[in-house]
């Protein structure tokens, strides 16, 4: 046993325990990253105290600097530091697997009926809650982010530099870690007290580049193994190389975690590439907050739905199943290469006090960003059309007021109440939300 800041034990688990907790975790992660995290926490750190708040925190910030959905990260993190690479492996295979099967039955009960009033009913109360959830994500990542002036600052900015002037948003993440960065540097923070959890529980790994090198090699292999598989059966210019080819590249571009990354796929499934609605994209984002394992699962429908439309030779429900399969694999295995290469070093230093003000900093940024995505579905779900607005080198897509949606607000309303009033939790208020879009349409 080893002693845990704040009084706690330090009790490391047996392989078998820890997965019964995984796939416990996969079961009940609802709500997004913002709940996940929060659901990590409470039973890894407060009920199990197999990790200390310290280097929970820690390995947040960085899965925030990570590319891909930070919660899933967070899971293999913890994995990994609890049994190594089968630790790694088996939280976050079943962080995502419970998620992945419900997300294809519902998507494929949405594109065989996703027309009938009934079902249009239900999403339309489903796409206002999520306006609710999205802002206490929000809520609830700046109380623990936004904890001085430079924080603050940097939320705001990062919100201008995406809404008004459309900076990419690895440039936004990245800047704000390079800020972080020198501004630790410049005031010679020191490296900090000697912690409490000295003793706690790490992989014993080699480091060197003969084990990045074997990482990157067979991480590298897994990834593009099934695209490599597909291209003989069904040729290289199909939706399924579409599809592999942009979620692949999104899993390396996309940083800020899971809702900075929704806001790009967004963007390119509806304006871009054409596969899907804003409608339906919200309805996809609707699907995911209602099923347990990451929000980025969205991702899964967004596949789906594209092959589905354009099978290529194949029938629409199996194109829709290799799309929703195909898309799923490139974007999680990513995941897994990122930690396994990269925890390891982290661990290391994680007493730099540059590093910790970078992943601090990137912690804040991600709060503008959580707020530039709930600005975009809020015009979407409220209003019916946006318009465009340029002032000189800002571009601002505002909505039409002769649009707004009564009804979708009232919605949305019943939903912020039931969270922040009521604390009804997530699962009762997206049932009560969607049983009053079925009464409105």
């Amino acid at each position: 046993m080893t002693d845990m800041p704040g009084g706690g034990l330090l009790r490391p688990p047996g392989f078998r325990e820890a997965v019964k907790v995984w796939a416990r975790i996969g079961l009940l992660s609802f709500g997004g990253p913002a709940g996940q995290i929060a659901l990590m926490h409470r039973i890894l750190v407060d009920e199990k105290r197999w990790i200390s708040d310290r280097r929970f925190l820690h390995a947040l910030n960085f899965c925030m600097l990570l590319p891909g959905p930070e919660a899933q990260q967070l899971a293999i993190y913890a994995g990994w530091l609890l049994h190594g690479t089968r630790g790694g492996l088996v939280a976050g295979t079943l962080f995502v697997l419970p998620g992945f099967f419900v997300i294809l039955a519902l998507g494929t009960a949405y594109a065989l009926y996703g027309s009938v009033p009934f079902v249009a009913g239900l999403f339309f109360g489903l796409k206002a809650a999520v306006l609710a959830i999205l802002l206490q994500a929000m809520i609830r990542l700046s109380k623990r982010a936004l904890i001085t002036s430079t924080h603050r600052i940097a939320a705001v900015l990062a919100f201008i530099a995406l809404f008004a002037f459309g900076v990419p948003f690895p440039v936004v993440v990245l800047s704000a870690g390079a800020a972080g960065w020198m501004l630790a540097r410049s005031a010679r923070l020191p490296a900090g007290a000697k912690e409490e959890d000295e003793a706690e529980i790490a992989p014993a790994v080699s480091s060197g580049p003969g084990r990045s090198l074997r990482i990157i090699a067979v991480g590298g292999v897994l990834w593009v193994a099934p695209v490599l598989a597909l291209v003989p059966i069904f040729g290289a210019e199909t939706t399924y190389t579409a599809v592999a080819i942009f979620f692949s590249k999104m899993a390396v571009i996309t940083f800020g975690g899971a809702y900075a990354v929704l806001a790009y796929v967004a963007q390119a499934a509806v304006e871009t590439y054409g596969w899907l609605t804003p409608g339906e994209m919200l309805d996809g984002l609707a699907l995911a907050e209602t099923t347990p394992g990451p929000l980025i699962l969205v991702l899964t429908f967004v596949g789906f739905l594209a092959a589905f439309r354009d099978a290529a030779g194949a029938s629409p429900l199996v194109g829709g199943l290799i799309g929703a399969v195909l898309t799923t694999w490139v974007t999680f295995v990513p995941c897994f290469l990122w930690i396994f290469l990269a925890a390891p070093s982290i661990e290391r230093l994680r007493r730099n006090a540059a590093l910790s003000g970078a992943l601090a900093v990137i912690t804040a940024a991600v709060v503008g960003v959580i707020g530039h995505l709930a600005l975009w579905f809020a015009m979407h779900v409220l209003f019916g059309r946006t318009r465009a607005l340029v002032l000189g080198p800002a571009s601002l897509d505002l909505p039409v007021l002769a649009s707004f949606d009564p009804a979708a607000a009232a919605l949305a309303v019943l939903g912020a109440v039931l969270l922040f009033r009521t604390r009804l939790g997530l699962p009762g208020t997206l049932a009560v939300c969607a049983a009053a879009g079925l009464i409105a349409r």
